[in-house]
């Protein structure tokens, strides 16, 4: 059975997504996720080229191994492809750069089905269709996706920042990643904003989303003993990359 990553972002203590390149074999997969208990895996769709047969490829070995796969989405202004994106059979979307209430609406719109969004039905590849004894109905399907799907913010300007909680406390977000190169890029920008370091927004974000119970993660690869400070920080979801 594939991993319930919606879940285990509600119950657990801390995750790790284990990132890969999009053409990671299914064996060297096999091999990076035997060196630690991974969450998801992660291919980056924003900064490295990809295609639609790589995708549904990356996507087939990660459920061919139980685990849900995540993408970071083509650009912000994409938000209304995520569905066609999941259909591919991905599990999970990052959307990037996020800075207005109208992407995230959007988003949430089109990566679910039913009352909670008006994602599309189709596509022969779609994720946890083995999950059925027989073809599900559009029904069975969508309740099962609606509480499978993981749709993820990332959060990368000081206008995020400012606005965590109206853009994160809504139904159909599950967690808020921290881009720190592009967020400390917009701080240089805005020299009269009153926070002057990513870790201070970070501190922020914390003090706007943990009465509401939404995770942060941290966008950039660590390793296990470089987390302390992350976790002082508010962070409880991290990166690691693929050793294979």
């Amino acid at each position: 059975m594939i991993k319930n990553f919606k879940e285990a972002i509600k119950t657990k203590d801390e995750l790790v997504l284990l990132t890969c390149p999009i053409d990671i074999s299914r064996s060297q997969l096999e091999v990076a996720l035997g060196h630690g208990d991974y969450d998801c895996v992660y291919f980056d769709g924003q900064h490295t080229p990809i295609s639609d047969a790589e995708i549904v490829a990356f996507c087939e070995n990660a459920e061919a191994l139980d685990m849900p796969a995540q993408m970071r989405l083509t650009h912000t202004y994409h938000s209304y492809l995520v569905g066609r994106f999941c259909d591919f059979g991905l599990s999970s979307i990052m959307v990037p750069e996020v800075m207005t209430e109208e992407t995230v609406t959007e988003a949430i719109e089109y990566f679910y089905y039913g009352t909670l969004g008006r994602r599309s039905w189709g596509g022969g590849a779609r994720v946890g269709m083995r999950q059925f004894e027989k073809s599900p109905t559009r029904l069975e399907y969508a309740k099962w996706w609606n509480e499978q799907g993981v749709l993820a913010l990332q959060f990368e300007s000081v206008e995020a920042v400012a606005n965590a909680r109206k853009l994160a406390d809504r139904p159909g977000i599950d967690y808020v990643a921290f881009g720190p190169n592009d967020l400390t890029f917009s701080l240089e920008r805005h020299s009269n904003f009153p926070l002057k370091t990513a870790e201070e927004c970070f501190v922020n974000v914390a003090e706007q989303l943990d009465p509401l119970g939404i995770k942060r993660c941290f966008a950039i690869g660590t390793k296990p003993d470089e987390r302390d400070k992350l976790r002082e920080l508010g962070i409880s979801i991290f990166w690691e990359s693929a050793r294979y």
